[in-house]
């Protein structure tokens, strides 16, 4: 009896480790999972994207360069007098207005002005003398070679009386054309020379702006061409009207150099500013475009999403001209049509879309 008992408790032991053995073979839950997987179970799953967008419309579409340029004057010239003597006279002041043919400095002509009484005072006499000789002419009184002689001697004097009013007019130093005169680099009772400096004349209406454009673009600027160029300092740009531009392209910076007029018609521009150059090489009127960053290029096309019933549609589209901000659609969208302009890179077909603002 025993002997029974005492086997019958070994073989309970056996069974009862073999069935623990299976047991921990068996795959157990993962309680953090299990939780995890309740809690995601009870909160919804927010599947829809918040993204802003416009309304595609037409408007004027600009494509631009900006280009770095210089005003320069219209006319400018360095003063100096054509003969030499002393100054006795300065008739300007620094920095004022002048006109063409405004007397600015004058050197000592007295000599010339003794000259220029004498042979006058002769003047007269030759006169006379030619018409008595032609009246005796006319009786034979006289030989056709003296009175040849006097009209000679007659047209010499006044040949004579030109080159000393010829010479009086070099010792005055007049204002070629309208402009301002700058700062004077001589004073009254100094010598001067023909290379004397006397003063430097600007003429600031109008005004020259110059610039260089690339060598691909030389074709797109022409003569009547309007440009837009601003100051520093100045809010408002000016308008000005490209009139001519080099014959050749700079081999070396491989560049067009242009020039555009400003009327300037108060002189508030001046000569040697710089100034930023704003160029059109394209304008087009009622032209669709939507942002940059709404476009998604995509295995060599062009992607946009457009907003449809709550969900993103992709379309595929033929881009224009671009921009700095904008890319024009030639075809794809229509007027009116939402475009997504946000979040695209996280868009996809159908997904759900919530508009947060439309311009």
């Amino acid at each position: 009896m025993d002997k029974r008992l005492k086997w019958g408790l070994t073989a309970v032991v056996l069974a009862a480790a073999a069935a623990w053995g299976i047991y921990s073979q068996l795959p157990q839950e993962n309680q953090e999972l299990a939780a995890a997987d309740k809690v995601s179970k009870a909160q919804p799953k927010k599947n829809i994207l918040n993204v802003n967008a416009i309304i595609a419309k037409p408007q004027t579409l600009s494509d631009n360069i900006f280009i770095n340029g210089s005003l320069l004057p219209d006319e400018e010239v360095d003063l100096t007098f054509e003969t030499s003597g002393k100054i006795v006279e300065i008739n300007f002041k620094e920095g004022s207005y002048v006109k063409k043919g405004d007397l600015l400095a004058k050197v000592n002509d007295r000599h010339l002005q003794a000259q220029l009484q004498r042979l006058t005072a002769q003047l007269k006499l030759a006169e006379d003398r030619v018409y008595r000789q032609s009246t005796l002419l006319e009786r034979d009184a006289v030989s056709q070679e003296a009175f040849e002689q006097v009209k000679t001697d007659l047209a010499t004097l006044k040949a004579d009386i030109e080159v000393v009013q010829a010479n009086i007019a070099l010792t005055e130093l007049k204002a070629p054309f309208d402009g301002v005169i700058g700062l004077r680099g001589v004073s009254a009772g100094s010598y001067a020379t023909p290379s004397t400096f006397v003063a430097k004349l600007t003429k600031v209406s109008p005004i020259k702006v110059e610039f260089a454009v690339p060598e691909h673009y030389a074709d797109d600027v022409q003569v009547g061409y309007n440009v837009e160029f601003s100051l520093p300092g100045k809010l408002e740009p000016f308008k000005a009207k490209v009139y001519a531009k080099e014959s050749k392209i700079d081999p070396e910076t491989h560049t067009l150099t242009v020039r555009a007029l400003y009327d300037n018609p108060k002189g508030e521009t001046l000569a040697g500013r710089f100034a930023s150059v704003n160029l059109e090489k394209q304008r087009i009127e009622n032209a669709i475009t939507v942002p940059s960053e709404a476009i998604v290029p995509e295995m060599g096309v062009d992607k946009l999403y457009l907003y449809k019933s709550g969900k993103a549609q992709p379309v595929t589209v033929t881009t224009g001209i671009r921009t700095d901000a904008a890319v024009q659609i030639v075809s794809g969208i229509s007027q009116g049509d939402t475009v997504i302009v946000s979040g695209t890179l996280q868009l996809r077909m159908g997904l759900p879309v919530k508009l947060d603002n439309v311009d």
